[in-house]
């Protein structure tokens, strides 16, 4: 269901850190253009942690939602820690009108894989709308199994599972187990390629902010058949996949954004600017990639 392209949205500010609703827009419109399967507002590219109000957070989902206006998908970040809280973000979700909602592991509380599966089923249990599952350990020190993946697949509103462990092994277990009950999709752009040839089926991508054009074309060239290209592609995307990591996430893509013109202000607090080393680094290397 949620294949391709997918594009971990940044979510602009002005320049005294309010929502810049007109620039989202123009972002949104940017990806129908440039041929993006599909949005992913309000995740950690989207600086959710630090939004000062759930208002905030569902204005950017309505925003999103009503320009794309069934042009794109839109999977909307709706999870928390909290089962209760994240089952009534992804109802609300669901009333705004988007395409399906991205529902993060519990962060911090670090359940067990018995807790994890309760967590997911009773979201899926009280709702109708498609799931994409976010396994991410680096970001919520806890790291749901292959195995507990495989009994949410069951249920029909689970979709696709977001892999970010950085291991391709893990994503070659989750493609054997769940066959073709859910798409398992790269949560890291310097393995979109390697998962896809696993039995992946595309990218909630970071570097796809800047250059939704370029992955296209490697996933595009992969589908075709066509290996030579996809890889050549792939190496030439790589350095800059990994500048995106230079500082924490978002940090790097917003930096980059603004070194394009883009003009989506700075990330909020406790996130910092880029210092101006890694800056030097990151223009060097979009310099290097031709943008």
């Amino acid at each position: 269901m949620f294949r391709g392209l997918y594009v971990a949205l940044v979510t602009p500010f002005h320049q005294d850190g309010s929502l810049n609703e007109d620039k989202l827009r123009e972002l949104v419109n940017f990806h129908v253009k440039e041929g993006t399967d599909g949005l992913v507002p309000c995740g950690t590219t989207g600086e959710n942690p630090s939004f000062l109000s759930w208002e905030e957070h569902f204005r950017v989902i309505e925003t999103v939602v009503s320009e794309a206006a069934g042009r794109v998908k839109v999977v909307a970040g709706g999870g928390t820690n909290s089962t209760t809280r994240s089952l009534e973000n992804v109802r609300r979700i669901e009333d705004i009108g988007a395409d399906g909602a991205l529902v993060i592991t519990p962060y911090y509380n670090k359940p067990s894989q018995i807790g994890l599966y309760n967590h997911f089923s009773t979201i899926a249990e009280n709702c109708a709308l498609p799931l994409m599952l976010y396994n991410v350990p680096g970001r919520t020190a806890v790291d749901m199994q292959p195995e507990t993946v495989a009994r949410l697949a069951e249920f029909k509103n689970v979709v696709a599972v977001k892999e970010a462990t950085g291991c391709v092994e893990r994503a070659s277990t989750l493609v054997r187990l769940c066959g073709a009950k859910i798409d398992v999709i790269s949560g890291d752009d310097a393995n979109t390629l390697p998962i896809l040839a696993v039995g992946g089926r595309g990218i909630v991508s970071v570097a796809g902010n800047i250059i939704p054009k370029d992955l296209k074309s490697m996933i595009n060239a992969f589908c075709d058949g066509d290996l030579e290209t996809a890889r050549q592609r792939h190496l030439e995307m790589l350095p800059l996949f990994q500048a995106m990591f230079l500082d924490t996430n978002p940090v790097p893509v917003k930096a980059a954004m603004n070194i394009l013109g883009w003009n989506v202000g700075e990330v909020r607090q406790p996130l910092a600017p880029m210092t101006p080393g890694n800056t030097a680094r990151l223009k060097e290397v979009m310099k290097d990639y031709g943008i």
